[in-house]
């Protein structure tokens, strides 16, 4: 197979297969269709926002095999096999409560990549120090409402109530 073989097959539509929210699912598109256009317009999961399109604001993330990534810019051929969580996954589970409880939230258009962003921190590193989720949502996360204090004090009340239980 030639180099040209190799890009134009990235193009041709297949079928792509991965988990999303623990759920087996195909995708058939050419393989240059970003992750984040398989989510929202061929698996109907609007939660994962499109943000700057360009991997740079963070408000397309989603966990890839727990592992915070931009969906826009990751190619689907690049999860087949994966497991891929966004926040429909995450229900009532207990960090939106507490992004809710503390209005950590104002447009709230980064708040859905942010959670998941801390989740997959949390479920790595547990209890998370503030040096680590400062350092993680500084990393691709702009909120332009201003409401870093209450995202971080979203964050700490998630992790005293997860330690609590």
């Amino acid at each position: 197979m030639t180099d040209i073989d190799q890009h134009s097959e990235t193009w041709t539509s297949k079928t792509w297969a991965f988990k999303v929210n623990g759920a087996d699912v195909q995708v058939a598109v050419g393989g240059d269709t970003s992750l984040l256009t398989a989510l929202r317009h061929d698996l109907d999961l609007r939660g994962t926002r499109i943000g700057c399109a360009e991997g740079n604001c963070g408000a397309c993330t989603v966990l890839v095999d727990g592992l915070p990534v931009q969906s826009c810019t990751t190619p689907l051929w690049s999860v087949q096999g994966h497991s891929v969580r966004t926040i429909e996954s995450l229900g009532a589970d207990e960090l939106p409560a507490t992004f809710l409880a503390e209005q950590a939230a104002q447009c709230g258009y980064c708040i859905n990549g942010i959670i998941m962003t801390v989740t997959g921190l949390l479920a790595r590193t547990p209890p998370a120090s503030r040096s680590e989720i400062v350092a993680v949502l500084d990393e691709r996360h702009l909120c332009r409402c201003g409401a870093h204090v209450r995202i971080l004090r979203a964050v700490d009340r998630a992790i005293a109530e997860r330690a609590v239980s």
